[in-house]
């Protein structure tokens, strides 16, 4: 549903999910082409975008809960639909980001977004900001501080959830806890970036310090007055932009020229940070605090504190075993992992990168991938697996004048109508029915049947089934980049060429 589907004078909780983050200490398995939030770190293969997602079915019926509103990076659009679909989400509206530009002209797209699909009369929605990449435990909980949350927000005020903290966490910031609300919520104090060991010892002590979530609630009209008041140059450059954005089916294309303009700056130090020791500003800073095994996985250590783990604190994942081993986690991704006689370790297996690192040293791995960029790796953003709108392919090997793809195309789709100039292609279907348009001639190929793709000839692979396609694909000529590739049709809206 949508939020103009509900009556003007119902209120409506509007959710909406910041996906652009890229995830860099979850490196190698998050990079920036398929950052963590579309990977899963459950046993039920959902990712974390779309937990986030589900995460609010059976919150109850006050308030009316509309379709989520994505904002994502331009370039992660067909996995963000595609996640979403899996789901049965109908018609999201996903709204692209041309440029990082951090949370807060984020949030501000949303909430024009949300204002611009408002009947004139309608209640301003409240807007859940959820990030994409969190992971909540008790879901039951999380309901309960939300629809405090709302109460909150409705009436006017801006809601930050804070977590309980159970630990001396020097990851997080904190806020400070001050005395209740009418409503229900708590007053906010004021914040506190992240504390050294100690100092975070001292506020577990006190009682009233806690976590900062990133999880707001704050109504569409409020922000923008907020926004407005303390960053008007944010607020500016994402009107300009989203004036001249363009709706593409379920996508919402800001103007990438406009949005490229827009200062870069957090919903924290934007506006919230702010509201404390602003009376004038009529936007109270409201806080409601949420016990509810919240983490933001924000880099292996958190991975490793919520997996189940043995009598000597070891976590694994995927085909790994460990012996004499004390608080490590071994992550595998195909290749089994052994470990022995380690302590306080994070293994990490990708299929074509290796992480190895002491948990105290974890919170470097950002580091760690801005050194291989210097290097001019083009590992530290993207896999070897490479996803596509149609699916996704897998460089098996590679040597002079030759590569081995597998590819895998969804059940439905298809890739571009082209050709290439240097290169032939071989392909076999190993699983499932393709449809092949070579020139002039269609066909349909089953399992162990094969064609081969002269150099110059226009060309398709397409799934007409109802389960995935996988071809071995076998490449040769003088030059086998992906920049090789003459688009004549494609369903997708890529462009032409390259």
């Amino acid at each position: 549903i949508t939020a103009t589907e509900h009556p003007a004078d119902m209120s409506i909780l509007q959710p909406v999910v910041l996906s652009g983050g890229s995830g860099t200490r979850l490196w190698p398995l998050s990079r920036e082409s398929y950052p963590k939030q579309f990977l899963s770190f459950s046993g039920d293969g959902r990712s974390m975008l779309q937990h986030t997602v589900q995460r609010l079915e059976g919150l109850g019926e006050q308030p009316a809960v509309a379709g989520p509103l994505v904002v994502c990076n331009a370039e992660h659009r067909f996995i963000v639909a595609q996640q979403l679909a899996e789901l049965g989400v109908a018609h999201p509206r996903i709204v692209l980001e041309p440029a990082g530009r951090n949370t807060a002209p984020a949030l501000t797209l949303a909430a024009l977004a949300a204002r611009s699909a408002q009947t004139p009369d309608a209640e301003s929605p409240v807007l859940l900001v959820m990030p994409a990449d969190h992971v909540i435990g008790d879901v039951p909980a999380f309901h309960s501080a939300v629809a405090a949350g709302w109460q909150a927000a409705r009436a006017g005020a801006m809601v930050v959830f804070g977590v309980v903290a159970d630990r001396p966490e020097t990851g997080y910031g904190y806020i400070r806890q001050g005395p209740p609300r009418a409503d229900g919520s708590h007053e906010v104090l004021g914040f506190t970036e992240k504390p050294d060991a100690e100092r975070a010892r001292r506020y577990l002590e006190a009682g009233d310090y806690l976590w900062n979530s990133g999880l707001f609630a704050v109504r569409a009209d409020v922000w923008l007055q907020a926004i407005g008041r303390y960053r008007p140059d944010i607020l500016a450059a994402c009107e300009a932009a989203m004036r001249g954005a363009l709706q593409d089916v379920d996508f919402i294309r800001p103007d990438t020229a406009a949005f490229e303009a827009c200062p870069s700056d957090s919903i924290d130090y934007a506006v919230m940070e702010r509201l404390p020791s602003d009376a004038a500003a009529g936007v109270p800073a409201a806080l409601v605090p949420l016990a509810a095994g919240w983490s933001d996985l924000g880099a292996w250590d958190a991975v490793w504190s919520v997996q189940p783990k043995d009598a000597a604190g070891n976590a694994a994942m995927g085909p790994a075993v460990s012996m004499d081993s004390r608080n490590t986690l071994l992550f595998s991704s195909g290749r089994l992992v052994a470990g022995l006689g380690l302590d306080d370790l994070v293994v990490v297996e990708t299929p074509d990168a290796v992480l190895v690192a002491r948990q105290d040293r974890l919170q470097e791995v950002k580091q760690l991938v801005a050194l291989l960029r210097e290097r001019g790796d083009t590992l530290a953003g993207a896999h070897r697996k490479v996803h596509r709108p149609w699916g996704w392919y897998d460089e098996i090997d590679a040597g002079e004048r030759f590569k081995v793809k597998r590819i895998v195309v969804n059940p439905g789709a298809s890739i571009s109508l082209q050709k290439h100039h240097h290169r032939a292609e071989h392909w076999v279907v190993v699983r499932g029915t393709a449809h092949v348009t070579q020139g002039d001639e269609v066909r349909l190929l089953g399992e162990n049947e094969s064609t081969f793709i002269p150099l110059g000839h226009v060309h398709r692979l397409a799934n007409p089934g109802k389960l995935p396609l996988e071809v071995i694909e076998v490449q040769s000529g003088s030059y086998l980049e992906e920049d090789d590739i003459v688009r004549y049709e494609d369903t997708y809206g890529r462009e032409r060429e390259g």
